[in-house]
């Protein structure tokens, strides 16, 4: 039987037609009070582990809680995206945001707080200069509400996907520390070449600590080393005005990779390309790219095939391997950042020029790949972990809108989760 809505409601945006969902339908007002927090600006904070909360999530620590974790916290105002965060342990939430406190007995939390993630609050805002989500407005959604033993397996299944997702990047920022902290030591401090000068024992394995010479050049270089531009060691092919190469055809297209998406991943908003972009301009997975202009940002994409946008450059070597590139990238991003911020314009950027400037310092081709035996596989597996997330968030969001509105039972979403495919 189909679920009916409730008096004064609207049935929550994303969620399936009234006649697929096969739950009761009840007002958030009914379900959930939006409490508001309390003001503390930063000077106020002491230094401690209690995260605190704003409109658009974490946004610092203080020593005290406001609320018992855990729990659920709604961004309630400004022009930003209003956050939906999960907390597991007490908390702190600052007057932009509201702490979501459950009114029935029947109401499993977490349930909840996926729930309300996947429909969003942006569109509930009202107000131009500071826009707002009132408790009026959100309490005037009819959310579906399953028996709560379904409600908990729903927020244990989605949980399960959800704490991988999280235990990749926790990974990956540990992958990327130890490559970054490894290819500064080598490349940046020379730090082998300094310990052998001051007779210091080695530090690494005795293959890799052969590989560095023991003294420096007149450049103060290491001995044997070059030194060459950034835009000598890769290439940096710009992307292309896409608006030239519509879409005709949704289902033959490619989404066009903007700053945004290098930022945020592909969505829904994404423009749409034709498929007769030049091969050259075309984004796989493990692409470095590196934006140039606006928010200069550089990553390896993992979001799936794409078409290049201008003010992104795809980067490229035929002579050297992307896990040195993108190292040079990075060691001269915070310069090419304040190079942009600099520029008295509404979008700052750097130019060619900027490139040229940048100076890279390169061992010899055998000794480069020998000591990629030990930094290639973590870069590697932090893309690995990337995609293995996107999988798992894709196999999240297919779940979630047929588990909440009672299309897909819990027996069944276990077997879909199952699947080898998968």
């Amino acid at each position: 039987m189909a679920a009916s809505l409730p008096t004064g409601t609207t049935l929550a945006r994303g969620l399936p037609a009234l006649e697929q969902i096969y739950w009761p339908l009840v007002a958030a007002r009914d379900l959930f009070q939006l409490r508001y927090g309390k003001a503390l600006v930063e000077t106020s904070r002491r230094p401690g582990s209690v995260p605190v909360y704003g409109t658009n999530g974490r946004c610092g620590t203080h020593d005290s809680a406001l609320f018992k974790g855990p729990g659920v916290v709604l961004g309630r105002k400004g022009q930003g995206p209003l956050g939906v965060e999960w907390s597991a342990d007490d908390y702190w939430v600052i007057d932009t945001a509201y702490s979501l406190l459950p009114l029935r007995a029947d109401i499993d939390l977490r349930h909840g707080y996926f729930l309300i993630k996947y429909v969003g609050l942006n569109h509930l805002k009202d107000g131009t200069s500071n826009p707002t989500l009132s408790r009026d407005s959100f309490g005037a959604q009819a959310f579906p509400l399953p028996p709560l033993e379904q409600q908990r397996a729903i927020a244990h299944i989605l949980g399960t996907l959800d704490d991988k997702i999280e235990l990749n990047r926790r990974r990956n920022e540990t992958l990327e520390a130890m490559a970054r902290a490894l290819l500064k030591d080598w490349f940046v401090d020379f730090g082998p070449v300094r310990a052998k000068m001051e007779g210091r024992e080695p530090y690494l394995p005795a293959d890799l600590w052969e590989l560095f010479p023991g003294r420096f050049d007149d450049e103060g270089k290491p001995e044997g080393w070059d030194m060459r531009p950034l835009d000598e060691i890769a290439n940096f092919l710009n992307g292309l005005a896409l608006q030239k190469f519509p879409a005709a055809d949704p289902d033959q297209s490619l989404p066009v990779i903007k700053i945004a998406e290098l930022r945020s991943g592909i969505s829904r908003k994404s423009d749409r390309a034709s498929r007769d972009v030049p091969e050259k301009y075309v984004i796989r997975d493990g692409d470095f790219l590196f934006s140039w202009s606006g928010s200069l940002m550089a990553k390896f994409w993992t979001e799936g095939e794409g078409a290049l946008n201008q003010h992104l450059f795809k980067v490229t070597s035929d002579r050297y391997p992307m896990w040195f590139v993108s190292h040079w990238v990075y060691q001269h991003l915070a310069a090419f950042q304040a190079i942009a911020a600099s520029k008295a314009t509404t979008m700052g950027h750097i130019q060619r020029g900027h490139l040229k400037a940048a100076m890279t310092v390169c061992p010899p081709g055998d000794a480069l790949e020998r000591m990629g035996v030990m930094v290639e596989p973590l870069v590697d597996q932090a893309i690995r972990n990337e995609l293995e997330s996107r999988s798992l968030a894709q196999i999240r969001d297919t779940l979630l809108p047929k588990l909440i509105s009672g299309e897909l039972r819990i027996k069944d979403a276990e077997k879909f989760i199952e699947e080898p495919a998968l």
